[in-house]
């Protein structure tokens, strides 16, 4: 371009070329290369650094699923090493102990080593069974939700957790808790009451029972977190109850058509039933065993024991398996309705 100055310089006035030529043809000489080599630079760079981030969004997206799976599992083992803490001393304090061992011994001296064929009072000690952790279970979950209320919804609003994390914790940390007591007073009442003596069938005896105050805490739970308030709860969980306890099959067998229904919503009617079906089976060989008949007389022209309470109490009403189906549904019906409860409660 300076050469081309002093070219113009060295001119006279006739011979000057075009300015605008000179300097389109020094800018194509010594210029364009120069602004072409930094622009092919500049879009290199502003392409990797495009693809650098398109790299690394793509990374983001693939590893922020198992970020949240890995801060989930994280929220879980610290709510549940907190909830494990506090029921600990919730479910082993004194005074819950000591009501579990004196219904257990009570029971086991009410019906000391009682007769195979004794089949009423046995029923009895059965559905006293079925009562005693029908009740309590679920009026000491119903004061969960509502005591904790305050700091749950405090701790939600500042994000420290999730709700699913903190529900699941809950559930997880309740179960040794829950199935320790029940499993003592069982091994306590089954053997002093001389119930069948096979160990298969202890076996499966608390595994109904176990499954019981699973699905009865369930419904404490959800009555707790559906209502909030812990007198408001209790009072409807007694009322519960007592609907359950009433339709459970001991006490009426001939229940109004109006509240029919509700011996099929009864956690302790399906109970019993599996109760009664772990000790008597389907009761068909009750009658040859009891040596009873409805209707003929012996020889001395008295009337023999009647089997009709064999009928209406021992012989199945309803298939175990239907009674295992229905108690599972509740089990994860409960809890579901409790989670719902909670999140409209966290809204």
């Amino acid at each position: 371009m300076y050469a081309g100055v002093c070219q113009l310089n060295g001119l006279g006035e006739g011979d000057k070329p075009n300015m605008k030529e000179i300097l389109v043809s020094s800018y194509n000489t010594l210029l364009a290369p120069k602004v072409k080599a930094e622009c092919l630079d500049n879009t290199s760079a502003a392409t990797k650094e495009t693809t650098y981030v398109q790299s690394h969004c793509s990374k983001e997206r693939r590893t922020s699923i198992g970020d949240i799976v890995s801060t989930w599992f994280n929220q879980f083992h610290i709510l549940l090493q907190r909830s494990l803490k506090e029921r600990k001393h919730e479910s082993f304090n004194s005074l819950r102990v000591l009501q579990v061992v004196a219904g257990a011994l009570l029971a086991g001296l009410m019906w000391w080593q009682s007769d195979y064929l004794d089949i009423q009072d046995r029923l009895g000690l059965l559905f006293f069974i079925s009562i005693f952790w029908g009740v309590l279970p679920s009026f000491n979950s119903v004061f969960a939700f509502p005591q904790e209320r305050a700091i749950f919804i405090k701790e939600q609003a500042s994000g420290m957790y999730t709700l699913s994390s903190y529900f699941m914790a809950r559930m997880v940390g309740d179960l040794p808790m829950e199935l320790i007591l029940p499993t003592i007073f069982l091994v306590m009442a089954y053997w002093m009451a001389g119930l069948k003596a096979d160990m298969g069938a202890f076996l499966l005896t608390l595994l109904v029972l176990l499954g019981y105050v699973l699905v009865s805490q369930g419904l404490g739970l959800a009555l707790g977190a559906a209502i909030m308030d812990a007198k408001q709860a209790s009072t409807i969980a007694t009322v519960t109850m007592l609907a359950f306890v009433l339709t459970g099959g001991y006490y009426v067998h001939k229940v109004p058509s109006c509240f029919a229904w509700l011996k099929y919503i009864s956690t302790t009617f399906y109970s019993y039933r599996l109760l009664i079906n772990v000790q008597y089976g389907e009761g068909s060989k009750l009658s040859s065993l009891l040596a009873c008949s409805s209707h003929h007389h012996d020889h001395a022209g008295n009337h023999k024991a009647s089997c009709k309470f064999v009928e209406q109490d021992v012989v199945g009403q309803i298939s175990p398996a239907t009674s295992i189906c229905v108690l599972l549904f509740m089990f994860f019906a409960y809890r579901l309705v409790a989670y719902l409860a909670l999140k409209r409660s966290k809204v």
